[in-house]
């Protein structure tokens, strides 16, 4: 299910009367997450003979499960362990399964986040994650594992290890399931389905009493598994930003995370322009948005998702792209943490010593 989240969700609208709107729609929420729920427990996933680790989310939008996938992917490399992705794909006009190439148009075909993963490893789009893996499995690659960038809450594929990443700021919102909240799947239910969760950039700002009431402190009182902690930094030297006068651009769940960023970074931020996620920029939109560079004397800084999909797409202005330039970025861990996701990763990988082929998943 693809929306525009609402502020209120996170307590986030100006207008106290939009908050109203969730105990009206509770009752939907109910139903929504009964259906994710009951839809989970009445199949019966397909198991690998890879070991498949999943990287989710309790809430829709984004939280940063792909650049936690990737630092996963990287570990998986310095081990030997040659990593696949498996990712639906969305905003791609793919079902798949079909492996991702890169070219003309190839983020309207594939979608944003899976050419970000190419870059890294193979990666193949499915929106039937058993017949995914099965593709997988008959390529002939040599597969230490199989990474998956979101479906925690999907049914078809058993995983090894299942990681979510929460947003240590917004949290879970008002813990309502969609569309009264952001959540997925009632979080009793959700909490079930994972080995582990991330929580990327905590509030190291708050008070002994309000940390105590804090999403770590929550999740750490409710969640009897690993609660890590990650923040994701410029994965380049950003000095390139500082005193720079831009106009930022993002077309993501949660732009302002990426707006707070870049003023971080000390750019000169002119003026925020967003778009909802996954957005295909017009022909229209693209000059509008060159036009206000030009006026502003600025450069744009855009998210790396955005920039794929600026750059696969050649009806666009070359000069947009060559005022604009992308603020990648990747997870980071302290050393502690970084030892105790290691070693779910190698309780994970140890898996494929003792499997055989599984049976093959039934046809959609």
């Amino acid at each position: 299910m693809r929306l525009e989240e609402p502020g209120w969700w996170y307590g986030e609208a100006g207008d106290a009367r939009l908050r109203l709107l969730a105990p009206l729609l509770a009752p939907l929420g109910r139903l929504y997450g009964w259906i994710a729920e009951s839809r989970f427990r009445r199949r019966q996933p397909y198991r690998s003979r890879f070991p498949v680790i999943c990287v989710g989310n309790f809430t829709a939008g984004g939280t940063g499960k792909t650049p936690l996938a990737v630092f996963i992917a990287r570990q998986l490399l310095a081990r030997g362990a040659n990593p696949v992705f498996l990712t639906r794909g969305y905003g791609g006009r793919e079902a798949g399964p079909v492996w991702v190439e890169d070219g003309p148009g190839a983020a309207r075909r594939f979608g944003d986040e899976p050419l970000l993963l190419a870059r890294i490893a193979p990666t193949l789009v499915a929106r039937n994650r058993a017949l995914g893996a099965q593709m997988i499995e008959d390529s002939g690659r040599k597969v230490g594992a199989i990474v998956m960038d979101d479906g925690l809450q999907n049914p078809t594929l058993a995983k090894d290890l299942a990681i979510a990443v929460v947003d240590g700021a917004r949290g879970l919102g008002n813990a309502e399931v969609i569309p009264a909240g952001p959540l997925r799947a009632p979080i009793e239910f959700q909490l079930g389905l994972v080995d582990a969760i991330v929580v990327r950039d905590p509030d190291e700002t708050l008070t002994q009493a309000s940390a105590a009431n804090g999403i770590r402190a929550l999740l750490r009182r409710g969640f009897p598994g690993p609660v890590l902690t990650a923040r994701v930094v410029p994965r380049d030297d950003p000095a390139w930003l500082a005193q720079t006068p831009v106009v930022a651009l993002a077309g993501i769940a949660n732009p302002q995370r990426f707006f707070a960023l870049v003023a971080s970074l000390g750019a000169q931020v002119v003026e925020r322009v967003t778009f909802p996620d996954h957005h295909h920029f017009s022909r229209a939109e693209a000059d509008r948005l060159l036009l206000l560079a030009q006026e502003k004397g600025a450069r744009i800084v855009t998210t790396e998702k955005d920039w794929m999909r600026l750059a696969s797409d050649k009806s666009l202005p070359g000069a947009l792209l060559e005022r604009t330039r992308p603020l990648a970025i990747e997870m980071s861990f302290e050393a502690r943490e970084l030892g105790r996701l290691d070693s779910l990763i190698d309780a994970a990988l140890q898996h494929q010593d003792h499997r055989g082929r599984a049976s093959r998943p039934p046809q959609p």
